[in-house]
């Protein structure tokens, strides 16, 4: 008979790390007597991080003492305590590989629901001393899982624990955590995951997402970089210049998708040669590929005054993830200032294809003089049949508002397409929320870095991308294409990931030990080599930052 041997809360708190702070629940310790489980967690538990722990599918984590054992024996330690792992019941029992998602247990008064394996979180790491743990969880098929609470009672340590019932298809939580983070995953199991009802919804969203992606897409275009020649240089406005770039030999090139971007490495702006990203502005086209700059730094303005038709830049393939839905739902294009660019591409897609839904063109900028591309996308709005303007000029009208947005009865069960500075998109986005869309169908295209995705960390001030203190490194060219920052890497850095914090360039990470894919990062050019190796080697094209280090030169899309 199952047991639950230890019942362990403990509420958040900071902690240092790694010289910042974080915000988390991992740390719990064992209590006596009976304590009430209620529908979000045990009286006296709290978490830290509601977006990755914690929820009505996520009250309660379970660990089983046969697991301790097993990582006591692996790791050589013999201080795993009840409770290091952050679980909230310690239990003799419930091994991983026999119970099942969706499955049922009786504990003192309380019924639990088996809804997800553990979330693979650097948090189990740094709690235990050991950065390898989130991957080690995962290829020792030791996760633990969560509970939902479906009848909220007393319970403590000594409880037996009876399953009431048994998870539809009985795919037991090893199962399950193998499906989403090892190689080798089957279709028919994917299809039976998102029929047990119990998932919890992440779960199934991210399951949905592999089932609907057929064999990984072959890379578009071309690897590294490639030269293209300068066709013509067309004046937009008092600020703008827009490149039409094509191939030498007049061949085909890759057709983008409206609203991705290209990233040049320009030799004469600097050394060593920076590289800047550049949206594409005109209609997908394999012909040629057309970027507008506007004069504004170093190399802008080099493009600006140096590049002239005939001129050979240094370009990679198109890329991007802000583009245009294939759907029906009305479109919302919010731009300001040079931040039309990925969303004129759209709208050169959406009057191509005749668009018959509605499209509402909404942009600012400071004056009519520098408003580039105004008759081009009166003339693309025109063309639609339910196509709709709206264009501002700061310096005779104010910024765009919300009131502004709310006169113009926009469809609030559209899709909005945003590009601008951070501060307008973080106001236009609130804006349009407020107003009733839906956020996950509101999308941002940030200039400059990737918008962070750090768990936890708290007080984290934003600052601008520079080298990293101490003497430079003697190692391989590391290039942040979207930071615009080139720097020698060295080797006292365990990975490229904590190469880029140390030189504040935003980045994207949870498990960092290459589980979960949230590092993925476009590599642009050159090579990488990990240490530990991913469970899953990333997509073709992608490096997996947290456990990556260059090879030689490299260029990353951060």
């Amino acid at each position: 008979m199952a047991r639950l041997v230890s019942l362990n809360v403990g509420m958040p708190q900071d902690v240092p790390w790694q010289g910042r702070t974080v915000h988390t629940g991992i740390f719990k310790y064992p209590v006596e007597g009976r304590r009430l489980v209620r529908r979000l967690n045990v009286d006296g538990d709290g978490q830290g991080d509601l977006g990755g722990h914690g929820g009505e599918n996520r009250a309660v984590l379970v660990y089983q003492r046969q697991s301790y054992e097993h990582w006591r024996r692996f790791l050589g330690r013999d201080d795993l305590e009840d409770g290091r792992f952050g679980e909230n019941f310690t239990v003799d029992g419930l091994p991983d590989d026999e119970v099942h998602i969706g499955d049922r247990f009786r504990i003192g008064e309380a019924e639990f629901e088996v809804t997800q394996p553990r979330v693979t979180c650097f948090r189990v790491g740094m709690r235990l001393g050991e950065p390898r743990m989130p991957s080690l969880l995962v290829a020792h098929h030791r996760p633990g899982f969560y509970l939902r609470v479906i009848t909220e009672g007393h319970v403590q340590a000594g409880d037996e624990i009876v399953r009431t019932r048994t998870g539809r298809h009985e795919l037991t939580v090893a199962d399950i955590d193998a499906l989403l983070y090892l190689p080798g995953r089957d279709r028919d199991t994917l299809r039976k995951a998102l029929d047990v009802p119990a998932l919890s919804p992440g779960w199934q969203g991210s399951f949905r997402d592999l089932l609907a992606a057929e064999e990984p897409p072959a890379p578009r275009g071309w690897s590294g970089f490639r030269p293209l020649r300068v066709a013509r240089v067309v004046p937009e406005s008092t600020t703008v210049d827009s490149l039409h770039l094509a191939a030498d030999d007049g061949a085909p090139l890759p057709r983008p998708e409206p609203g991705q971007y290209l990233t040049l490495r320009v030799p004469g702006a600097g050394d060593p040669a920076p590289v800047r990203s550049y949206s594409l502005s005109a209609a997908p086209s394999d012909r040629e590929y057309r970027i507008s700059v506007k004069r504004d730094g170093v190399v802008s303005s080099y493009l600006h005054t140096h590049l002239a038709a005939g001129a050979v830049v240094d370009v990679a393939a198109p890329r991007g993830e802000f583009v245009l839905a294939e759907d029906d739902r009305p479109v919302v294009l919010v731009s300001a200032g040079i931040g039309v660019t990925p969303v004129l591409a759209m709208l050169h897609a959406l009057a191509a294809n005749r668009a018959s839904r509605e499209v509402w063109w909404l942009h600012t900028t400071r004056t009519a003089a520098e408003h580039a591309f105004a008759a081009e996308a009166h003339r693309l709005l025109a063309s639609l049949p339910h196509g709709h303007e709206h264009i501002r000029y700061t310096a005779e009208n104010g910024r765009l508002t919300r009131e502004t947005l709310s006169a113009l009865d926009l469809p609030v069960d559209g899709t909005a397409y945003l590009c601008g500075p951070d501060a307008f998109m973080t106001a236009m986005r609130d804006s349009l929320v407020s107003l009733g869309f839906d956020p996950t169908r509101v999308h941002s295209e940030l200039f400059g870095g990737v918008s962070a995705i750090n768990p936890g960390l708290t007080g984290v001030v934003r600052k601008t991308p520079h080298p990293p203190a101490g003497a430079a490194g003697t190692g391989p060219a590391v290039t942040f294409a979207r930071s615009g920052l080139t720097v020698p890497w060295s080797d006292g850095y365990p990975s490229l990931l904590e190469f880029a914090e140390a030189c504040d360039v935003p980045t994207r990470w949870s498990c960092r030990t290459g589980v979960c894919h949230t590092c993925a990062t476009p590599l642009l050019s050159g090579r990488v080599r990990y240490d530990p190796d991913p469970l899953e080697p990333p997509a073709p094209g992608d490096a997996l930052v947290c456990c990556a280090r260059p090879q030689d030169d490299v260029v990353l899309d951060l």
